[in-house]
């Protein structure tokens, strides 16, 4: 009881400690997990004008896209893809929102009657849209299939944000008109012209050596136009690259194992406690399975012409006779031995025609009733009937030959060679006669065949081939994978590119990769690297060994880039040119002398042109290329006068204006004044959008979860 009295006398400063010691606790845990932002930061792919994108439903979207992109896009596509869609739809519907462009349910409905005008589930026996059908169609979806309900509602959805993008995108054109004096303008620019003769003092006549242009110069270059060398964050990597491959011995045991095959050999039958004889390539009966159960590539058993076979080995393998083996011999880094099977003379090439009878379940079969022994009664009964009389080809072609690329040709199938058709159609064609009429099974269904015409006959064999590809063994990765661990702790301790070039290794720098890039040049779709240079506790001078395809790359940080202006290395290669021709221009300037062209012209050592009726609209000088301030300048020049040297884009130019032919007024401009609203207004969905997003407050967060 005393106890229990010191305990009631003390509840408040209990209370205090338990307090104390549950908030310290919820602060470790919010220290450990990032602050108190910690629970968006993992949730939120971006922020775009305030309003979230979260992760769970950007990566459904993403999963949807890949599936439709196919297994060739890569995941990175299709996160760009549904990216550029999210952005899309967040600022539009933040200019919907201040503008209060908004889709009644009356416009709606109008809209999807449009949208579906010619469904034939929706449209009654007159072909007229029927809209008590669209509402049963939408209610048993509802009832039976919330999925589908949901896929409708989308549907719905998408085709209210479209009408209200073009309403928004519709206003902005109507403020794009052209006025008649713009009309106007754009008369003057295609047909006011003039006549000048000028001089040409190129860039070139002025060597790099004699100017010199200092990082100074061109810092002071990009601090005066910024927009043009603004950047995102980006790493610097440089890496070398390990290939898996074969090694002597892994070529020489393949090329042994392949080589056996040929041999009969003795093996112990437990079943009958005896030793047999097993017979090998060369005398084996069932070549095909024998083939199949040893080879990289099943049979295949297509004849074939001399100039079909390899090259290097033609010679000897066309020349076998029946049942005589070749090798092993080696193509590319596969080891392979032939048997010949066959030695026929067959055409190089064949006309034919076809009927394809198909049936329920066969690939072209859709909407067929007939079985596949009712489709193959048929065939034979159109064979009987087209040998009798080859006239009605064409007519029963039409009537029932499910190869809609040619039925309404009379299932005409053109020239083709041997093997362009499925087998069993390709056998028939090329091992009978020209008139010859049969029919024949494949996958598709049967063929009713006509072979019209055949050309030149050739020799021709069939091959069987075993192959098998030189692949790295066990031991070879495993010397590999020591080798490559040895490299990134030794490149860890040293220098990278002295202990590449001790292990003869080339190192590859890749400079200014981007967050969200996923290619790596020389190696490929390697995300991965991307993401760890992007890690914020990779440091330069870090090291990272990376399982590739076919091998390893390990990988160096060489500098982190931050978002802002370019580092003066990496604009250099744009900025250079710029001033080294702003400085040639100016030595140019100085050296001129003479105050006629051709006095100019001899004292530079080059040639008085002359250019005819040039206008704004293409302003190209004979032999110079375009120089629109040259010519912009010769309009703003009276006859007569001559200018003062002029920097262009390929070199320093002196003008002197012959003549100035303008074009006679007109009446009206108004057609002129359309063309420049239709053009205006051809590109106002990408540009508007382009200004959207460059005035909008958007975090990007992919490269943290992709």
């Amino acid at each position: 009881m005393a106890v229990l009295n010191k305990i009631r006398q003390r509840s408040v400063f209990l209370i205090i400690i338990i307090a104390l010691a549950l908030f310290s606790f919820v602060l470790a845990d919010v220290i450990r997990n990032g602050g108190m932002v910690s629970q968006k930061s993992q949730n939120t792919i971006a922020t775009i004008n305030g309003e979230d994108i979260e992760r769970e439903q950007f990566a459904r979207q993403v999963e949807a896209y890949q599936r439709n992109l196919g297994p060739n896009a890569s995941s990175m596509q299709a996160v760009n893809m549904v990216w550029d869609l999210n952005v899309r739809q967040a600022v539009l519907e933040e200019q919907f929102e201040e503008l209060g462009i908004r889709i009644e349910e009356a416009q709606l409905k109008r809209m999807m009657r449009q949208e579906l005008a010619t469904n034939p589930n929706f449209t009654n026996e007159a072909g007229m849209f029927d809209e008590n059908r669209l509402r049963e169609y939408v209610a048993t979806l509802k009832a039976t299939s919330p999925a589908a309900y949901q896929q409708w509602l989308d549907f719905e959805n998408s085709v209210g944000k479209a009408a209200r993008e073009d309403i928004y995108f519709n206003m902005v054109r109507a403020g794009l008109s052209a006025t008649l004096t713009e009309g106007e303008q754009v008369y003057r620019r295609s047909n006011d012209n003039v006549d000048l003769s000028f001089v040409q003092i190129p860039y070139s006549s002025v060597p790099d050596a004699e100017v010199e242009v200092s990082k100074s110069e061109i810092k002071a270059y990009m601090e005066a136009h910024p927009q043009r060398f603004q950047s995102e964050a980006s790493r610097n990597i440089r890496y070398v690259y390990f290939a898996e491959s074969a090694s002597v011995e892994d070529d020489a045991e393949v090329k042994e194992e392949i080589a056996a095959l040929l041999e009969d050999n003795e093996q112990y039958n437990p079943a009958t406690e005896t030793t047999e004889t097993v017979p090998g390539f060369g005398n084996v009966e069932d070549v095909e399975a024998f083939v199949n159960q040893n080879s990289d590539i099943n049979y295949i058993g297509r004849y074939l012409f001399r100039d079909q076979l390899s090259s290097e080995h033609a010679e000897e393998l066309f020349n076998l006779e029946e049942g005589e083996t070749f090798g092993p011999y080696k193509e590319n880094n596969t080891w392979k031995v032939s048997r010949m099977m066959e030695r026929v003379q067959i055409p190089d090439s064949a006309k034919a025609k076809h009927i394809l009878v198909a049936y329920q379940g066969s690939p072209v079969g859709q909407g067929i009733a007939r079985t596949k022994s009712e489709a193959e009664a048929l065939a034979d009964s159109i064979a009987s009937v087209v040998r009798g009389n080859q006239e009605q080809f064409a007519e029963l072609a039409a009537q029932y030959s499910a190869d809609t690329s040619n039925k309404e040709e009379a299932g005409d199938l053109g020239w083709f060679t041997p093997n362009t058709m499925v087998p069993a159609f390709n056998d028939f064609v090329f091992q009978n006669n020209a008139g010859e009429i049969g029919v024949v099974e494949t996958q598709f269904g049967y063929h009713v065949i006509h072979i019209e015409e055949q050309t030149n006959e050739q020799p021709a064999v069939k091959l069987a081939t075993i192959s098998r590809a030189v692949e790295p063994s066990e031991k070879s990765l495993n010397d590999l994978f020591a080798e490559v661990t040895k490299f990134e702790i030794a490149a860890g301790e040293g220098d990278f590119e002295e202990i590449a070039k001790e292990n003869d290794k080339n190192v590859r720098p890749v400079q200014e990769i981007g967050a969200l890039d996923e290619n790596i040049p020389g190696v490929g779709q390697q995300r991965r690297i991307v993401q760890w240079a992007f890690e914020e506790d990779a440091e330069v001078g870090d090291i990272r060994r990376f399982d590739v395809s076919g091998g390893y790359v390990v990988a160096q940080l060489t500098a982190k880039n931050k978002k802002g202006l370019k580092s003066v290395e990496s604009a250099s290669a744009t900025v250079l040119p710029i001033l080294q021709k702003e400085k040639k221009a100016e030595i140019i300037k100085e050296r001129i002398s003479g105050e006629s062209l051709s006095a100019i012209a001899q004292s530079q050592g080059v040639e008085v042109n002359t250019a005819n009726s040039v206008n704004l609209e293409n302003p190209t000088l004979p032999g110079a290329g375009n120089e629109p301030k040259i010519v912009g300048a010769a309009f703003g020049l009276e006859e007569g006068q001559t200018s003062q040297p002029l920097a262009g884009n390929r070199g320093v130019y002196v003008i002197e204006v012959l003549r100035k032919n303008l074009a006679a007024p007109m009446d009206s401009y108004r057609s002129f004044a359309v063309r420049e609203t239709t053009e205006r207004r051809a590109n106002v969905t990408q540009e508007v959008l382009d200004a959207l997003k460059e005035t909008a407050e958007i975090e990007d967060n992919r490269s943290k979860f992709f």
